[in-house]
Order: C-alpha cells, then sequence, then structure tokens
C-alpha cells in the first residue's frame, strides 16, 4: 500500500474540527430524539415504532426496533448515541488504536440510522439523511495521532458539493422568484420556522433582498467547484459556504442542516491556518487504507443515481437511494409559498354554544400568539411544530397522526405535554378540540411599534371540526357546524 493516499499536510487540524463538530451535532440529533420519542413515536405515540415494524419489513427499513422494540429500548439506544458523542465531542477516539477509533465512530451512525429508518413523518427530513452520510465518512478519518486518509476528505466536499449545488439547481429550475431575484420578499416570512431575526429580515428593503438571493445563487452554483481547487481557493470557497450558511442561522429555524453543512466546509479549509499543531503522526496500518479505497469505490458507485438526478430535468430534493442513506440527494425551497398559514390548535372545557371559550394550546417554536417573537430553536428540531407548518399547507400531511394528536389531547395524554410550551389547561383533559387555520403575516414596522405584535392573523378555514371522544377512546367529530 502506498503511503500517498495519507497526509498530514494541512489536514490534521481541519479533520480535527470536523470530527468535533460532527460529533457535537449527533449529540444534539441525539438529545432531541430521546426527549421528544414518547410522543412522537413510543408506543402509545402519535406514530408508534411497532405498527410500523409490522407493516415495514427490515429489508426496507433496516433498524434495531425490528428486533426488538420497547420504550425503555428505544431510551436506551438514543442516550448511548449521546453518550457516544460526547465521548468523541471530547476526543474519546483518538486515543485508540485504529480500528477501535473506526468501530467507536460507527456506533453513532448505527445508532442513528436505527432511529431515522423507523422516524416515519417525523424524520423525513433532509437533514436526516445528511448527517448519516457524513456520519458514514466520518468513521474513515481515524483517529488524530496517525495520517490523515486524503480520500475520505475529498468524499466530504463531494457530500458538500452535491448539497449546496443541488440545492442552487433546484432553486433555478424551480420558482421563477428565484429567477427574477425576488424569493426572499416572501421567504423569511412564510418558511416552516422563522427565528428572532426573521421579522428584521423581512422587513430589509427590496433591493437588499435582491442581493441576497444572487448571492444565494452564486454560492450555490459558483462556488461549489472552488472546493476542490488548490490552496487558497478552497479556503475562500470553504469560507463563502461558512457565511452564507450562517447568513441562514440568523435567519430562520432549520434544525441541524446548516451546522452540518458548514462542518462539512471544513475539510476544504488549509488546516495550517487553525490554531492547532499536529503531534508526531503514525503511519496507519495497510489494512486501512485498503478500506479507505474500498469506502470511496463504494461512494462513486453509488454516486450514479443522485448524480443522475442533480443533471436530469426532473430533479427532486431530499431523495434517499438505498436503505442505508450513504449517497443521498439533496435541495430545498425549489418553491416558496407567498402566504402563510398556520394550524391553531384550541380546545374548551365547557358546553358548546357561542359563549364557549376556546383556549389556544402554544408550542415551543411555531408560531402561535401574535405578541410572541419568534424564538431561536435550531440546531434543535422541534418535529411536531415542523409538521404542523406542513400541514397548515395540505390536510395530506396531517396524515395519521393529526387525528391522534387531537385523540390525545381529549385524553390529556401527559406526553403530549411535554412538546407543549403551555397546555391551557395545566394537564387536565378539555370536553372538546379544535384545530383551525389562520392566515399570518408579519407586523409592519407601525404595527409593532404602536401595539408590540410580531404577527397579525385572522381565521380562514377549519382543518380538523370540533371533535370530543367517542366511544372508543378516538376523537370524532361533532355533528353540529363549527
Amino acid at each position: 500500500m502506498q503511503w500517498e493516499w495519507f497526509t498530514a499536510d494541512g489536514a490534521w487540524a481541519s479533520r480535527l474540527l470536523f470530527q468535533r463538530l460532527l460529533a457535537a451535532l449527533y449529540l444534539v440529533a441525539f438529545v432531541c430524539a430521546l426527549n421528544q420519542f414518547r410522543a412522537l413515536l413510543g408506543s402509545r405515540g402519535l406514530l408508534p415504532i411497532p405498527e410500523f415494524v409490522r407493516r415495514v419489513p427490515a429489508r426496507r427499513s433496516p433498524s434495531l426496533f425490528h428486533w426488538h422494540y420497547s420504550d425503555r429500548f428505544f431510551a436506551v439506544v438514543a442516550a448511548t448515541g449521546a453518550a457516544v458523542s460526547a465521548a468523541l465531542l471530547l476526543g474519546a477516539a483518538d486515543l485508540l488504536p485504529v480500528w477501535a477509533c473506526l468501530l467507536l465512530w460507527t456506533v453513532p451512525w448505527v445508532l442513528y440510522l436505527s432511529i431515522v429508518n423507523v422516524g416515519q413523518a417525523w424524520y423525513a427530513f433532509g437533514w436526516e439523511s445528511l448527517l448519516l452520510e457524513a456520519g458514514f465518512l466520518a468513521i474513515f478519518l481515524g483517529p488524530a495521532h496517525t495520517e490523515v486518509p486524503a480520500l475520505v476528505p475529498l468524499l466530504l466536499l463531494w457530500l458538500l458539493f452535491r448539497v449546496e449545488f443541488g440545492a442552487g439547481l433546484i432553486k433555478l429550475r424551480g420558482d421563477r422568484c428565484w429567477r427574477d431575484l425576488t424569493c426572499l420578499h416572501y421567504h423569511h416570512e412564510t418558511q416552516p420556522m422563522p427565528g428572532p431575526l426573521s421579522w428584521h429580515f423581512h422587513h430589509a428593503p427590496g433591493w437588499a433582498h435582491r442581493v441576497e438571493v444572487a448571492a444565494n445563487h452564486g454560492a450555490q452554483l459558483v462556488v461549489p467547484f472552488a472546493l476542490f481547487a488548490p490552496q487558497p481557493a478552497a479556503t475562500v470557497a470553504a469560507a463563502i459556504v461558512l457565511v452564507t450558511q450562517g447568513w441562514l442561522v440568523l435567519s430562520g429555524n432549520f434544525a441541524w442542516l446548516n451546522a452540518v453543512t458548514m462542518a462539512l466546509a471544513v475539510p476544504a479549509i488549509d488546516g495550517r491556518l487553525l490554531p492547532w499543531e499536529p503531534p508526531p503522526l503514525a503511519r496507519p496500518p495497510t489494512w486501512y487504507g485498503a478500506v479507505v479505497i474500498a469506502v470511496t469505490v463504494l461512494v462513486v458507485v453509488l454516486s450514479y443515481r443522485p448524480v443522475r438526478n442533480l443533471v436530469g430535468r426532473g430533479q427532486v430534493m431530499n431523495t434517499t437511494y438505498d436503505p442505508l442513506r450513504l449517497v443521498n440527494s439533496y435541495g430545498a425551497f425549489g418553491s416558496v409559498t407567498r402566504e402563510r398559514y398556520e394550524v391553531i390548535v384550541e380546545g374548551t372545557a365547557g358546553d358548546l354554544g357561542p359563549d364557549a371559550t376556546w383556549r389556544e394550546y402554544e408550542f415551543k417554536g411555531k408560531p402561535g400568539d401574535p405578541y410572541r417573537r419568534p424564538p431561536q430553536i435550531a440546531p434543535y428540531h422541534l418535529r411536531l411544530d415542523w409538521m404542523l407548518w406542513f400541514a397548515s399547507l395540505s390536510p395530506r400531511y396531517g396524515g395519521r397522526w393529526l387525528p391522534a394528536l387531537v385523540t390525545k389531547l381529549l385524553n390529556g395524554d401527559p406526553t403530549i405535554r411535554t412538546l407543549l410550551r403551555r397546555d391551557p389547561f395545566d394537564g387536565s383533559a378539555p370536553r372538546f378540540v379544535r384545530a383551525r387555520l389562520f392566515h399570518y403575516r408579519f407586523s409592519t414596522r407601525r404595527e409593532r411599534r404602536e401595539t408590540g405584535v410580531w404577527w397579525v392573523r385572522e381565521p380562514v378555514g377549519t382543518v380538523v371540526r370540533t371533535s370530543r371522544l367517542g366511544a372508543d377512546g378516538t376523537a370524532v367529530a361533532v355533528p353540529l357546524p363549527d
């Protein structure tokens, strides 16, 4: 085996930083899973895992939970993933021989893959596959006391290229507003979960929005090619990715999508610019080089379908082609909604009628109370809040889980309360629950100054009719007009 497959020149510090960032994001992902799974996926959750594994064979969704499922076992899996991620963040893998380092990095990948593959609608987001694909490649980077396998950073940059270039192409091919530079007249207001600064971004002048879109096109359609250029061009390209992704972090909440993308830019940075000096590095064993070459060949072969999707006219976003999610397609916001709608869930403990007092359930991240400033959530991910945004776009996104949510609220289910910012009934069960659709818009500067509201809203329809518990313990619509 030729040792030229490995290098320490300018790559050691970049590898170290990337590994720490990825471990931190793994930790966030496992904590999210641990905190939310009982209400969403548990044995009595909105989309129970036991029902899913009975319907879907293991070959289509490989997961430890096909072997065994209980809420306690899921908690153990998520907690183990969090513990191993924390150990990796602290550098535990760097104390191990190469083979043990690779095995330790494999643990969070296997555990998180097991969660994602049974996560159903709650885990149907591009950043899940992105974390897994990056996590798979990270397995083969090796410990800090060895030279860096040169091919693996290239594979990470190939992943970043597909993320950025795919996102740029799907915009250019999609909504006309991306081509006439007007999409950001709407996006900051209508994105799934605005952040604390989104109101200010929305009220920027029109010329600034057009500059944002033009800069986005340059960052996603031109800059990715420079990631593979010699230094210092690659470092400059990485810096542009970091700045543009940081801009997205400031303007909205997209879970860990932007954070993983920023981490993927790190291997393009000349490590000699980072404040760490490598120790004396050992030459990796021959078998390690063979494994790295085999993984590279595998990724090249599996890249065929993502590349075909990338260059094809019918480009689709956030698509996985194999159950292990090894090489995927990415992209987002090919179309931008012009109006914002929100599902507002309400309950009443009294009788129905014109004098009924309806109280609103408030969620942790999604817009609700017009006087509440949009919070900073990312890189944490509030899965129910995100899916309620999709449900506001079309009833089909509510599927089975939205009626199940109403049933849980009517039963005063304590696990659902963990997903709420405020339960107006303090854990008791209301007699009736409904879900209405509201039109939302950001307040104007004058409205904000005079009233203090961040949002202005008005009801426009019904998503779930007024419901009560039926004889079978599930929600049934009341046979009266709302």
